[in-house]
């Protein structure tokens, strides 16, 4: 997804899936902890419905409708965290596992070669 979008300007825009079908609105947009940028959006599916999660990455705003490539089903089956609190590091990894996208391995520290050891020449 654009990435120069302010996510203020996200909130109430309708959402559709995959098919073009109307999954709802959305209510309100995360933000990655680290970086700032807006990382999942949570869309009022209906009325009297929950919001459900959605990742922003493979998505797009298109003619002001964010565009979700996953079947309304899916996202309505979406883990429900509710809103309004932050998302935990392992509630992201069960959304991530629900959508099927990869989630990369934390990079690994460096190799580094401290030299000889103590006492040896």
């Amino acid at each position: 997804m654009q990435t120069d979008i302010d996510p203020r300007h996200l909130i109430g825009r309708k959402a559709y899936d995959r098919n073009g079908t109307r999954i709802g609105t959305i209510d309100e947009v995360y933000l990655d902890d680290a970086t700032g940028v807006p990382e999942w959006a949570a869309i009022r599916t209906g009325l009297f419905s929950r919001d459900a999660f959605v990742p922003l990455e493979p998505s797009e705003l298109i003619d002001g409708a964010l565009h979700v490539p996953f079947e309304r089903s899916l996202i309505k089956e979406a883990p429900d965290f509710g809103v309004g609190r932050h998302l935990s590091p392992e509630q992201e990894l069960q959304l991530y596992h629900h959508y099927g996208l990869d989630v990369g391995a934390p990079p690994s520290l460096p190799d580094h070669d401290f030299g000889k050891l103590a006492g040896q020449e």
